[in-house]
């Protein structure tokens, strides 16, 4: 009997221990990808604090760089049975944003997941117009668009560490950045951002645009990110004759996606999925090098691949070639073949390299 309950005891201190380590009160950092045919990342940092009752408060800031960013104060809630969490932005209390910029208020749905050391929160975000532009045919609560959120738990912010934080072990090793190297407003159309007003992004519906000057009508900074032109594809796809090296080889190729596709030129594009922490990799093509040492940002990484019927298939490994300075070294990749998109998140280290596997199909 007396076995017995130590056992119990155990088991419900196992269990105690297990509920009160899932806290989400802390600082998490990534980014936000809208979502259509041609879409757009934008950075995103929250700030939260679990109470007891299981709410979360706090702020947001999304962002591209210090010029253009927009900070809103949020609420919500917090799951621990499901791992769940709901973040729902207020309003905006900070904007720096270019003329012809709109604010939306997001909502995120997040599932916290948690591998060794590192934690994430990811899901889906939709969001909508804080106020109403009459010229834009824009009302409040309008629909803003939507897609999807990568957030991981760091000790850093790219902004200033909320009071409610500071005391708080998280907070504690915060070098935070005078001047934030990355923040800013974000497009009104697709970006669900709540502050980040879009900066010179056309506003969802296609009449906007042609009442819209060409400021609303384009964003100047590097916000779009549509199909890429020529000039902005960084490398073909004949690479030159360089054999995988020994060190690559020894590795194992997971095969981590299967693509028929039906266009015969592929637009690839590689992000930082997450934090922005010197993640390097290389890019072979049918074990020849295609790209070297390239370091992931939240800017893409730009290449093409041909494709035809006398070249139906080809093959791409990713590998890392560091760690960065959180492991493990993982990147989004974006895959266009004409109108379709697919997204491919990717998880590389010094034992496994990651492959993508493209076999043509010529339409019919």
């Amino acid at each position: 009997m007396k076995l017995l309950v130590v056992k119990l005891l155990t088991l419900l201190l196992c269990f105690s221990f297990t509920a009160s380590a899932q806290n989400v009160t802390g600082i998490w950092r990534g980014h936000f990808v809208t979502e259509g045919p041609s879409p757009d990342q934008y950075k995103f940092e929250l700030q939260i604090e679990q109470n007891n009752n299981n709410s979360v408060s706090g702020v947001s800031y999304s962002y591209l760089d210090s010029r253009f960013y927009g900070k809103a104060t949020l609420t919500g809630s917090y799951s621990r049975a499901s791992k769940t969490a709901l973040v729902q932005e207020i309003r905006t209390i900070e904007l720096r944003m270019a003329g012809g910029s709109v604010a939306c208020i997001m909502k995120c749905r997040l599932k916290y997941t948690k591998s060794g050391n590192v934690e994430l929160l990811e899901g889906t975000y939709t969001s909508s117009y804080e106020k109403s532009y009459p010229l834009l045919e824009i009302e409040t609560g309008g629909n803003c668009g939507g897609g999807k959120v990568y957030l991981k738990k760091v000790t850093t912010s790219d902004f200033y560490v909320e009071p409610f934080l500071r005391e708080k072990p998280i907070a504690r090793t915060k070098p935070v950045q005078k001047s934030p190297t990355t923040s800013t407003n974000k497009p009104a159309t697709n970006s669900t951002v709540t502050k980040p007003p879009v900066q010179n992004k056309p506003v969802q519906k296609p009449p906007v645009a042609k009442t819209t000057t060409p400021q609303v009508q384009k964003p100047s900074n590097e916000q779009v990110q549509k199909l890429p032109s020529k000039e902005e594809v960084k490398t073909t796809i004949k690479p030159n004759l360089i054999q995988i090296p020994a060190v690559t080889r020894s590795r194992h190729n997971e095969l981590v996606r299967t693509l028929t596709v039906n266009n015969e030129e592929i637009i690839i594009k590689v992000y930082d999925n997450g934090e922005i922490d010197d993640d390097t990799i290389s890019v072979y093509m049918d074990n020849k090098l295609l790209l070297a040492n390239q370091r992931l940002s939240a800017s893409p990484i730009t290449f093409t691949i041909k494709m035809n019927e006398e070249y139906s298939e080809h093959v791409i490994v990713m590998v890392a070639e560091n760690m960065g300075r959180i492991p493990p070294n993982t990147s989004l990749m974006l895959i266009y073949d004409g109108d379709k998109r697919y997204e491919v998140r990717i998880t590389t280290t010094e034992q496994k390299n990651a492959m993508i596997r493209f076999r043509y199909q010529k339409p019919k």
